[in-house]
């Protein structure tokens, strides 16, 4: 172990001593002034993440969210300077930290915390209008030729839970009462102008867009999701994504080629 593993690894291990050979100006104890250290570490990437998730913490209180992420921080620090990201692995941590279990949905609502912070620091991109994109789509006779690329902040959450009624409950946009946390919900997540939209969306149009995510063609995806989802409805779905802004370029598959 070099000396700056020395220095950093107790940090965040409260087993391991504090390093040998500290001294401190002033006199003081440098083992008591490391200890103040590293509390304040750890204290301040307990705060990132609270600020990352407030939804997430919110549903568990705030002693039981800084618990469980002072063990997520010791277990798995950050990698980077950048802190806009850290925690990117913390739904799943939720998922395998036994006392969340009373809380089923914990994870998924993290989930979609994070794709709001991604969204949020995500490339600009033009989009479409649904007249431009309508003009397009309107000189093409076979839509499987057609590839659609979306938005770079767009994403995209299914759960078995109520994460988008949830969150929006927490943000006091609906009444928490009426939730069934146990209801299936699809979301979509993107960037609008500089606000982040969150919006439920029904399953046809999820797996829609998914298809479309994957890199599917137009005709494809709305051939497969239709068979799927018979009640399905192309052109409104589409007419939804350009009102978000939601698609940022349309190419042919003779434009792919060339």
């Amino acid at each position: 172990m070099n000396g700056q593993q020395e220095f950093f690894a107790p940090l965040l291990d409260p087993e391991l001593p504090s390093p040998a050979g500290l001294t401190s100006w002033n006199g003081s104890d440098p083992q008591v002034r490391y200890a103040v250290y590293r509390n304040n570490v750890v204290s301040s990437l307990i705060d990132a993440l609270a600020d990352t998730f407030p939804v997430t913490q919110e549903l568990v209180g705030a002693e039981f969210f800084r618990a469980m992420a002072g063990i997520f921080v010791r277990q798995q620090p950050p990698r980077s300077q950048v802190l806009a990201f850290y925690g990117e692995s913390l739904p799943q941590f939720i998922e395998q930290f036994p006392p969340a279990a009373s809380v089923p949905y914990l994870a998924d609502v993290a989930r979609l915390e994070l794709l709001r912070v991604r969204a949020f620091h995500a490339a600009d991109a033009e989009d479409f209008a649904a007249e431009t994109l309508g003009h397009r789509l309107g000189q093409v006779e076979d839509l499987s030729s057609v590839y659609l690329t979306l938005h770079p902040s767009l994403g995209l959450l299914g759960s078995p839970y109520a994460v988008t009624s949830l969150w929006a409950a927490h943000q006091g946009i609906t009444d928490i009462t009426g939730v069934d946390p146990y209801k299936p919900e699809y979301t979509l997540v993107i960037r609008v102008g500089l606000d982040v939209q969150v919006r439920r969306i029904d399953v046809a149009v999820f797996d829609f867009i998914v298809r479309l995510h994957q890199g599917e063609s137009l005709g494809n995806a709305s051939d497969q999701t239709h068979a799927r989802q018979p009640e399905f409805e192309l052109v409104s779905a589409l007419g939804f994504l350009a009102q978000l802004g939601g698609i940022s370029c349309i190419k042919t598959g003779k434009e792919i080629q060339t």
